[in-house]
């Protein structure tokens, strides 16, 4: 049997396996886990109703959460920047100082910090350093580290090689070379990663409350621990908004520097 014919039984096979796997994820979790008979008494439509009334008068008051939010994703941004940069020498294969152990160690760092999620960051860091936004700056900074380092690294690969065997010919230390070689190439894409992750930092602080991390998210775990709807609503409508107004400032930051 050629490969050409043996290609499409396989094709056919693996998706049977996926078709096969998806039925038993949806059986398991539609069917078996999933409480039809309170869904179909109404009571989810009741408590959805209740947040269709929202507390206006608390959206003075989640102002001040709301810059706190804006102030936490800036810091978290700036600070796993600042944490990126060498992770992401180490972890880029054309300039990492050590060869291939210091290319594992940067890329095992990056693995690290995007498979731990913030909230797990923040429970670590609230427990370290106690309530408030620092534990929640600390957390997305680290968070931020896999992100800002991989893409920084892949960009640091793909640089032309022509200016940097120029720089390392006239005799220019390996500094100069990073500095004058590459740096100029992948600023503009540095730059861009920086404001897209900002963009992302504005989500993920805005859940981080829940676990005492300050900002949006603390008002919203209080209004949640009162059975407010109303008030829950209000602060979901301050998230939107947010949220809405730091994609409008990412899109034209990433537009002006890109």
């Amino acid at each position: 049997m050629s490969v050409g014919q043996r290609t499409p039984r396989y094709a056919s096979v693996w998706l049977l396996a996926g078709l096969m796997a998806f039925a038993f994820c949806a059986h398991d979790i539609l069917v078996r886990d999933t409480d039809w008979a309170r869904m179909m008494s109404g009571h989810p439509w009741e408590t959805l109703a209740r947040f269709a009334r929202p507390d206006f008068t608390l959206i003075a008051d989640l102002l001040e959460p709301a810059l706190e939010t804006v102030l936490m994703a800036t810091l978290a941004s700036f600070a796993g920047l600042v944490l990126a940069l060498p992770v992401a020498w180490l972890g880029a294969a054309n300039i990492t100082p050590f060869g291939q152990l210091s290319f594992v160690l940067g890329r095992s760092l990056m693995t690290v910090s995007r498979s731990v999620h913030e909230m797990v960051w923040a429970l670590l860091f609230v427990s370290a350093v106690g309530l408030g936004a620092l534990p929640g700056i600390l957390a997305l900074a680290v968070r931020s580290v896999g992100f800002l380092a991989r893409t920084m690294a892949e960009a640091i690969e793909d640089v032309a090689p022509g200016p940097i065997e120029a720089i390392r010919a006239a005799g220019g230390s390996p500094f100069k070379v990073l500095l004058f070689g590459i740096v100029p190439q992948v600023l503009p894409a540095f730059i861009g990663c920086v404001i897209f992750e900002w963009d992302i930092n504005i989500r993920r602080s805005t859940i981080l409350g829940l676990v005492g991390a300050g900002g949006l998210g603390l008002a919203l775990f209080r209004q949640m621990a009162r059975a407010d709807y109303a008030g829950v609503a209000a602060v979901i409508l301050v998230v939107l908004a947010l949220i809405l107004v730091g994609e409008l400032i990412s899109d034209r930051a990433r537009r002006a520097v890109i």
